[in-house]
Formats: structure tokens, C-alpha cells, sequence
């Protein structure tokens, strides 16, 4: 409705025992009987609808990083594994750009926020034990299968628990292993195997395999602190030497892909445990 404004004289005699006339009788007393008066009335506006619409950049850097994860899977059961492995490195990537890109053009959302948590599942949570499982796993039988599903349900618990902890935990640090530096564990390793023709039917590779799955799997719902990354701002100026090691890191991936990030995500993989040494034999936390 409308507003408008109701104009007149106050006539105590003509007033009714109503709720708004006692008010406006009260008002009378106040006033005195006679006076002019002039009563607007407002109606608060009706709520403005929100826009149901989606970031379109950021979004699509997720749909990629999902688009990778289900390749993978595909290529796994067309036993292309070097394939599906590059796959989920490939998702590593765009997973890892999707949250810059929207931090930085102010593009965050709750929406967008719960996209990535269910892509990440099937990037970093089905797909490498699904690839893992059709490589080798499937070889130990039931050890094969529980050793894929000991993966696959830490993944979910780990998203599962950032998702809920999201603003409490210290930024610069993860609590557990994240998914995608564990997908890319055991992606390397497969990628690393197949490129050089290790054969798989080899006792010793399956139970290589259960070791990194079951590791991986209970270390993203462990209490140790991964690093995160997420401090370091790309917009600052940074020392000379961190340019001159990410040269030579781009010349290590290039002369060995396979080696050089199975090997860096190793190191990663244990990075929290190390920190959680030191920490608990020196008595300071490590930050």
C-alpha cells in the first residue's frame, strides 16, 4: 500500500473504544482536544529479492577441476593410467585457482564455496581411489577394495570437517593432510610407476599401493598441520630468491614430471608429521 498522509480536528466525543482510537485518545490528553493534527501513515517496504545468480569465474575453474576428476575415472576404465593420472594433477591446478581467482575478484560466495567441497570429493576422493583400485589395488581382493574405501571415506571426512571448521582454524596451516596434495600422492605414484614401466603384477606394487592409500587416508582425518599456502599473497613483492626456486622447480618438473612431483608431494605428505615433532620435543609451536 501506499503511504498517505490523514488530516483533521481531534473530537473527543466522536472517539470510539477501537485500539487505534484509544491510542490516539491518549494522544488527545496530551495534546489537549481541538488541536489540528496529522497522523502519516508509513508501510515499511517489501523485501528486496536477492539475486539468485552464480559467479561465472570462479565456477568455472571448479566445473574444470570436476571435468579432470571424471576423466580420470573414465581413462581409468579404459586402463589409461598415465592419463588419468595427468588428469588429477590437472585438477590439482585448477582447484587451486578457482579460490585465488574468486578471492580476488571478490567473487566469494556460500554457493561457490559448497561447489568446491563436492568436486573436490569426486577429483581428489573418488577418483584417485578408483584409479588406484583399477591399477593395482584389485589385485589383493578385499585388502584392495578396504584400502580404496579407507581413502575415499578420509577424503570425505576431511572436507567434511574444513567445511565446518572454515573461519575457526588458523588460516596458514591445514588440520590434516588436504585432499588434493593427497589425490596427488597417489596419483604420483601411479604416474611414476607406469612412465617407467614398472610392471604391475609385481607383488611388491599393490602392497605399495594399499601403504599410500591407507596412509593418505588416515592422514587427512589426523590432527597434524600441513602448511597452506594461503599467506603468501601473489600481489607482494617477494625476495629474489624465491623467483630463482621457482625456476628451478619448473626446470626439475619439465626434466621429470612423474619423479620430480611424486617426490615433492612426499615430502608434503610428511611435512606435518615433522612438524608435529618438533613442536611436541621443543615445546614451541611452530609457526
Amino acid at each position: 500500500m501506499p503511504t498517505f498522509r490523514r488530516r483533521g480536528r481531534i473530537d473527543r466525543s466522536r472517539l470510539n473504544h477501537s485500539r487505534s482510537d484509544r491510542s490516539l485518545n491518549d494522544w488527545a490528553n496530551e495534546v489537549g482536544e481541538g488541536v489540528d493534527y496529522e497522523v502519516e501513515e508509513l508501510h515499511p517496504p517489501k523485501p528486496r529479492l536477492r539475486s539468485k545468480g552464480i559467479y561465472l569465474l570462479p565456477n568455472a575453474f571448479t566445473t574444470a577441476a570436476l571435468f579432470c576428476g571424471f576423466f580420470a575415472i573414465v581413462n581409468a576404465m579404459n586402463h589409461q593410467f598415465e592419463v588419468a593420472a595427468i588428469a588429477i594433477f590437472a585438477s590439482l591446478v585448477l582447484d587451486g585457482m578457482d579460490g585465488r581467482v574468486a578471492r580476488m575478484t571478490n567473487t566469494q560466495s556460500a554457493f561457490g564455496e559448497q561447489y568446491d567441497s563436492l568436486a573436490d570429493m569426486v577429483s581428489f576422493g573418488v577418483a584417485p581411489a578408483l584409479v588406484a583400485y583399477e591399477w593395482a589395488l584389485k589385485d589383493l581382493g578385499k585388502w584392495g577394495w578396504l584400502a580404496a574405501f579407507t581413502y575415499c571415506a578420509g577424503a570425505a571426512l576431511r572436507l567434511a570437517r574444513f567445511n565446518v571448521n572454515t573461519g575457526v582454524v588458523d588460516k596458514k596451516f591445514f588440520q590434516g593432510l588436504p585432499s588434493p596434495a593427497a589425490g596427488s600422492l597417489m596419483a604420483g605414484f601411479i604416474w611414476l610407476a607406469d612412465d617407467n614401466k614398472i610392471p604391475v603384477r609385481d607383488t611388491a606394487i599393490p602392497w605399495v599401493t594399499f601403504f599410500i592409500a591407507v596412509y593418505a587416508g588416515l592422514t587427512m582425518v589426523s590432527n597434524a598441520r600441513f602448511y597452506s599456502g594461503k599467506a603468501l599473497d601473489v600481489r607482494y613483492r617477494v625476495p629474489f630468491g624465491v623467483m630463482v626456486l621457482m625456476i628451478l622447480t619448473f626446470v626439475l618438473i619439465s626434466s621429470n614430471p612423474p619423479l620430480t612431483l611424486f617426490g615433492v608431494f612426499v615430502v608434503y605428505s610428511i611435512s606435518g608429521y615433522v612438524i608435529w615433532a618438533w613442536e611436541h620435543f621443543s615445546g614451541r609451536r611452530f609457526s
